[in-house]
């Protein structure tokens, strides 16, 4: 386990030979201030207001998905994971349309890739905070493939895109990956580690310090995992959006999609 010093990359419009060299080797890269403080402040806002809005509606699902609930530390409800939050906000809607974005889509040539605003889970926010009414402080390792084989499809190439809207410096938890997995066989993708259940860290694992407005990329066949907060509170608090890019048959979700069966398993072993 150790952190690594990233190249001080920057996304425009297009993917350099150099950024497209490190992501293709390890399978995740950093663009440092993808966004600037007014417009983070702006998304924790909207984030805030849609959280208000699905806890006074007593809204659980949205799209079929469920939202993940925990508690403040005085105790009052939260929503810890959110889904399909640009059909809820229109500059998070706006968000999605950046050019540069289109460019991070470019890193998953050769395949022709799409951001999924209303596929799989859209743009998600994952709301991380340690503290004794928390539900969400850490994630355990995973990949993101074996939810194409849960809804009978062979597993296609993909990426995360993330929007970081705290700092998170290495020393206070956060993304975890082992590099140059997204070039593994079937076999150890599905079986190297027990999917959510295993949180311990890996001898050949990476981390790194992530600032607020920074953008993260990432395989979806690499292992990752969110390494928890060693501190409680506000100091423990990291929020990060993700939309996901994917290729292959469009399949668009809709108010009356059902659950997938892979949210139901998620849910009895993610902490």
């Amino acid at each position: 386990m150790s952190k690594i010093d990233l190249p001080p990359f920057t996304l425009g419009e297009t993917i350099t030979p150099e950024q497209r060299q490190f992501f293709n080797k390890h399978g995740v890269i950093v663009f440092r201030n993808f966004i600037n403080p007014e417009t983070v402040k702006v998304f924790i806002s909207e984030v805030e207001r849609i959280e208000k809005e699905w806890l006074a509606e007593g809204r659980d699902k949205v799209n079929g998905v469920p939202l993940k609930f925990g508690q403040d530390e005085a105790g009052n409800p939260m929503i810890q994971r959110m889904c399909f939050l640009s059909q809820h906000s229109t500059a998070l809607h706006e968000f999605l349309q950046d050019p540069r974005l289109q460019a991070a889509v470019d890193l998953l040539q050769p395949y022709e890739g799409r951001i999924a605003e209303i596929e799989k889970d859209g743009l998600i926010l994952n709301h991380y905070i340690r503290n004794p009414n928390s539900k969400f402080s850490q994630m355990g390792w995973h990949t993101d493939s074996p939810r194409d084989i849960f809804l009978g499809q062979r597993i296609m190439p993909m990426l995360n895109v993330g929007i970081h809207l705290n700092p998170t410096p290495y020393e206070n938890g956060g993304l975890r990956v082992i590099p140059g997995t997204h070039k593994q066989g079937l076999f150890k993708m599905l079986f190297r580690k027990r999917y959510f259940v295993d949180n311990d860290p890996d001898k050949h694992e990476i981390g790194f310090d992530i600032n607020a407005g920074d953008l993260s990329v990432h395989d979806g066949r690499l292992w990752h995992r969110a390494q928890q907060s060693p501190f409680t509170g506000e100091a423990s608090r990291r929020r990060v959006m993700y939309v996901p890019v994917v290729t292959g048959k469009y399949m668009p979700k809709h108010e009356n999609s059902k659950t997938p069966f892979y949210h139901r398993f998620i849910s009895k072993v993610n902490i």
